[in-house]
């Protein structure tokens, strides 16, 4: 019997896949809303209510993203996905 070719033997690639993809899920489950303190998304969620992008329905006490048809029920959470919509939309017009 002859031993395995190291070359083909790919043990550590699927290893190391196996690992990346596992952190990207992890990732990907928490909500990470650090890097914006109240004060911050307060802010940014009232200069979105005042340019129209954000809209406030008071009687189900949600915030609605009115370019997304998104609806949060959390400033900060808002706030978050309001600053990577912005980034996404105008990376997309840069490659465009």
């Amino acid at each position: 019997m002859t031993d395995p070719d190291p070359i083909d033997n790919t043990t550590d690639d699927h290893n190391r896949f196996e690992a990346e993809l596992v952190a990207q899920d992890r990732d990907a489950a928490r909500i990470q809303t650090d890097d914006v303190d109240e004060a911050t998304a307060r802010r940014l969620v009232a200069d979105c209510i005042d340019n129209g992008v954000v809209i406030p329905v008071a009687e189900e006490r949600v915030l609605v993203h009115t370019p997304s048809g998104a609806a949060f029920d959390s400033i900060r959470q808002l706030a978050v996905f309001h600053r990577g919509w912005t980034a996404a939309r105008d990376a997309g017009e840069e490659t465009a």
